[in-house]
């Protein structure tokens, strides 16, 4: 801990405790629901197959707090788990989840004595009911919004993704891009290498369709847009997009400057569980744009929260302040008395 300072986590995830039958609901199949199991554990499903193993946190309050007591984080940011995005299922039936889900966030924050906040999820497939969730959420008390990073085939640079992107810029939202739906499982069927190999490909895939397609030259300063897991493998392969920019025309033809001018324009979180990585993570991005985030409660997530930050030999105090607290309160734009609540809860 830094006296002084609050500690913001800025990726977290939560499942309700129960929702409504949505199977049911909806009379189609294959809708995520939670099969508890006793003493805090449950699994999440999907339809009649297993996704995920999950425990009390991801539910009870009280549990997450103890925890982030246990590794002095002050304030957590959850946001839905993307199994419950729904993109794929009819827009009507996506925005009823997003609803659900949506509502269940604020209700655990309500009960979170003042330190958790929460980002909404809409049903991107449809731009006009996307932004009317935006606008709704923001209303209601959601600091912003998470994204999956692609609807089907359409990537970040999609039109209709770059108004909702507009929207969200406009109300004031903050928007955290998660991967999903990770391309080529077919080739990776063991080893959970989806989420190993085709995640950090995914959010370099969508980092660089704003930047190559020059929808950042488009889109206002004032959006305030964040990557999860480090910005995936965009930090590591930036050297190769900028000499491909230099000497490849058809690279640069939609993107006015090298693709490293951009990095100004967008957050990454810390999730990359390596010294020397969140090192070189600072260094490409700058102090200003890495914010701590953990992936909690999940397997992958950060089991010691905030120790990659607090314990980087490679990073002077100045720096694991701004990534601990300072860079947080910029993306979501955090009053006083929100870190007042959150420090004296």
């Amino acid at each position: 801990m830094y006296e002084g300072d609050y500690v913001v986590d800025i990726h977290s995830h939560f499942f309700p405790e129960s929702w409504p039958d949505l199977e049911t609901r909806f009379g189609s199949k294959n809708w995520p629901w939670m099969k508890h199991l006793g003493e805090g554990k449950a699994m999440v499903m999907m339809g009649e197959k297993e996704f995920r193993p999950v425990y009390a946190a991801c539910w009870d309050p009280d549990v997450r707090l103890q925890e982030m007591d246990r590794d002095g984080v002050d304030m957590q940011l959850i946001c839905a788990t993307p199994v419950l995005f729904a993109y794929e299922r009819p827009a009507e039936q996506a925005l009823e989840c997003a609803k659900i889900f949506n509502d269940a966030a604020l209700a655990l924050c309500e009960r979170g004595r003042g330190r958790l906040r929460a980002l909404a999820q809409v049903p991107l497939q449809d731009i006009d009911l996307a932004c009317e969730e935006v606008s709704r959420a923001v209303a209601c008390g959601h600091l912003g919004v998470q994204i999956g990073n692609h609807v089907g085939d359409k990537n970040l640079d999609d039109e209709g993704l770059i108004t909702i992107l507009q929207h969200c810029a406009d109300v004031g939202a903050a928007v955290l891009v998660h991967p999903w739906d990770m391309m080529a499982r077919d080739r990776m069927p063991k080893y959970m290498l989806p989420w190993l190999v085709a995640m950090p490909a995914e959010t370099q895939l969508s980092i660089l369709s704003l930047i190559l397609s020059g929808a950042f030259e488009r889109l206002p300063d004032s959006l305030r847009i964040c990557f999860a897991h480090g910005g995936g493998s965009f930090a590591y392969l930036l050297g190769r997009v900028d000499n491909a920019w230099r000497h490849r025309d058809i690279v640069r033809q939609d993107c006015p400057s090298p693709p490293s001018s951009y990095v100004n324009r967008f957050y990454v979180d810390s999730a990359v569980f390596d010294d020397g990585a969140l090192k070189l993570l600072a260094d490409v991005m700058g102090e200003d744009r890495v914010m701590f985030g953990t992936d909690y409660p999940f397997p992958l997530g950060e089991q010691q929260m905030g120790r990659l930050i607090r314990e980087n030999p490679y990073l002077s105090l100045g720096q694991r302040k701004k990534m601990l607290s300072g860079n947080a309160r910029q993306w979501l734009a955090l009053t006083q008395a929100d870190m007042i609540a959150a420090s004296t809860a």
